[in-house]
């Protein structure tokens, strides 16, 4: 299954990009690769922050990121042994693999709530999901075999009003009864600079879509064979989410911008601030047992809505997509601030 939330492209030369930690005794620190599914951006900060300022040293890793895009394929990349971790879109992904026998399994979930929204315009009003099912839906082809599957059997939507969405917020813009889908932490930043309105937002997790997002994946071998060195990255993983969340997160954000200096600060900080305000890296579970948590009954109650939705079959052993023996340790929760 594709990343669906695909945002403008940009030079082909920037996704071949490498960011890694020159340590100072490379003998000492083990050399591990991280392939991201996008460019370099604010939705991957806490990964290109535990690189800038130090966390993976500290936890005797020497850690490259590769950057993802449209030409892209990190996951095959992890798939054939090319690199040792890869961040995937979301739990569908997951289950994806376990249909099709990949050896790959999650090992934390960096964010609780997928930033999966509907846009609408100002002047329509949306108290409820249903609210946008007399509208012009545009819904990219990825989304319509995922959420709006959901949104059909959890909440009675249609095709009857979708529009192919292809990424350009121009049609929706001159639409005002319409609904575009996008991502919390930028589309409603993009349509705001090129509309001059502030778009109604709603989030799909808020009303039942309950997808973990941003998850980290490895190989099942890594985890048999190097269970110390799946640990230390994800403990390092989630200190850089903390500290580029909730502290000083220059030195993530510089290391992003080298990467795609097509990122500015001010969307930099308006996808952190989206982040914080909706939960979508700290929330429910995290809240006790720290970023990059999952459980049972969330994994369970999300492949049972896609289970009624169609979209998966009911006889998937889902839980092998997954493993909770490198999460829900607390790591990190003292350097949240006391009001998330």
């Amino acid at each position: 299954m594709t990343h669906f939330h695909l945002r403008r492209a940009l030079t082909a030369g920037l996704f071949a990009a490498l960011v890694s930690l020159a340590p100072a005794r490379a003998e000492t620190l083990d050399k591990v690769t991280f392939g991201t599914n996008w460019v370099a951006e604010a939705e991957h900060g806490g990964f290109f922050q535990a690189v800038a300022d130090g966390t993976y040293k500290k936890y005797g890793l020497d850690v490259t990121i590769v950057p993802g895009g449209p030409n892209e394929n990190n996951r095959m990349l992890l798939i054939a042994g090319k690199i040792d971790f890869f961040m995937a879109a979301n739990t569908l992904m997951s289950f994806d693999a376990v249909a099709n026998n990949v050896p790959v399994v999650t090992i934390a979930a960096i964010f609780q709530k997928d930033p999966q929204v509907m846009l609408t315009q100002p002047d329509v009003k949306v108290s409820k999901i249903e609210d946008l099912k007399p509208l012009t839906l545009f819904v990219s082809k990825e989304g319509m075999g995922s959420y709006f599957q959901w949104l059909k059997s959890e909440y009675g939507f249609s095709e009857k009003n979708v529009r192919p969405y292809n990424f350009n917020p121009q049609p929706f813009i001159a639409n005002p009864k319409s609904a575009m889908q996008g991502y919390v932490t930028s589309e409603p930043f993009a349509v705001e600079k090129a509309a001059g309105f502030k778009p109604n937002v709603l989030l799909l997790a808020d009303y039942g879509f309950n997808t973990y997002s941003t998850l980290i994946e490895t190989r099942r071998d890594i985890v048999e064979k190097k269970p110390d060195l799946v640990q230390r990255f994800v403990d390092a993983s989630m200190i850089g989410w903390y500290n580029y969340i909730y502290r000083d997160n220059s030195a993530g954000n510089a290391l992003i911008k080298q990467l795609n200096p097509e990122m500015t600060d001010d969307l930099l900080a308006y996808s952190v601030a989206k982040m914080k305000e909706h939960g979508i890296v700290d929330s429910g579970d995290s809240l006790k047992n720290g970023i990059g948590a999952m459980s049972d009954e969330r994994y369970t109650s999300f492949f049972n809505k896609m289970v009624k939705a169609g979209v998966v079959k009911a006889d998937l052993d889902f839980r092998k997509s997954y493993t909770l023996r490198f999460v829900n340790k607390g790591v990190g929760v003292e350097l949240r601030p006391n009001k998330p």
